[in-house]
């Protein structure tokens, strides 16, 4: 894996699997633009990435704003000059009973996994046709499964897997590539933000945790898939079974999630 003199933009990466990334990347030799809300916790990143010899820059990027991710690309491009890699990383959940969930949330949990990742990829595209560069879009196994609680999650991301197998077809023939990968468990912060984006340190965790994955060992296979320029890339074992099960065997999909529900 060698990224020497690419430029690599990664949005959400103040914190979790954003922040992993930049770090893996910036390991192997590439320019990262680092960009987020929380200017203190990427400058942080910058430090120490180049601290161990790499090479990085903060941009400041709210993906809940359209303008914001359209300034924020010309930046990076006024920056380095060029764009190799645009990862739409960004992104959070809104949690609840589908029957429970307000217009907000709705509205709150599209704007923030689906349209803010078309519109990076929107902004991106006609600089990464210039170095036949890839997407990369962020995904989640919750695509493929039901679960209970996070249904609008869950549709979010599959609304991802679809814009990721669209992209395969139009951006087809022009050297411009779209991985999208699908995490099952990780590390994060994500249950511990509510619904309206507010962070509770002291929330626990409610997945298990021995199927959990840390962040850096997440952030080298889903660089790998990267490189490799895959369509599509599941990790986890559990997400591999999960999703498996979500598109074969939708019926044990179904009783299994139904069952760990945590209203029965």
């Amino acid at each position: 894996m060698n990224f020497q003199n690419q430029i690599i933009w990664i949005t959400g990466a103040s914190s979790g699997l954003g922040r992993e990334m930049a770090l893996e990347f910036a390991r192997h030799g590439a320019s990262v633009a680092v960009t987020a809300r929380r200017m203190d916790l990427l400058e942080e990143l910058v430090v120490e990435i180049e601290s161990s010899g790499g090479k990085a820059k903060a941009f400041f990027c709210d993906v809940m704003d359209a303008k914001n991710i359209e300034a924020c690309v010309q930046q990076i491009i006024t920056h380095f000059g060029k764009l190799d890699i645009a990862i739409a990383n960004a992104g959070g959940g809104v949690f609840g009973k589908i029957e429970d969930l307000t217009e907000a949330d709705w509205q709150r949990q599209l704007t923030l996994n689906v349209t803010s990742l078309a519109l990076t990829v929107k902004y991106s595209l006609p600089h990464l046709r210039q170095t036949k560069g890839r997407v990369v879009l962020l995904g989640s196994v919750a695509a493929f499964v039901p679960n209970p609680m996070v249904g609008a999650y869950g549709a979010s991301k599959a609304a991802v897997h679809n814009i990721g197998e669209t992209l395969q077809v139009e951006l087809l023939g022009s050297g411009v590539t779209c991985t999208t990968i699908h995490p099952g468990f990780v590390d994060s912060n994500i249950t511990r933000i509510d619904n309206e984006g507010n962070f509770h340190p002291e929330r626990t965790d409610p997945r298990p945790a021995n199927l959990m994955w840390p962040t850096d060992k997440a952030a080298k296979v889903m660089v790998k898939a990267i490189a490799q320029r895959k369509k599509v890339y599941v990790f986890t074992g559990h997400g591999k079974i999960g999703v498996f099960l979500g598109k074969f065997f939708p019926s044990v999909a179904r009783k299994m999630m139904a069952k760990n529900s945590p209203e029965t």
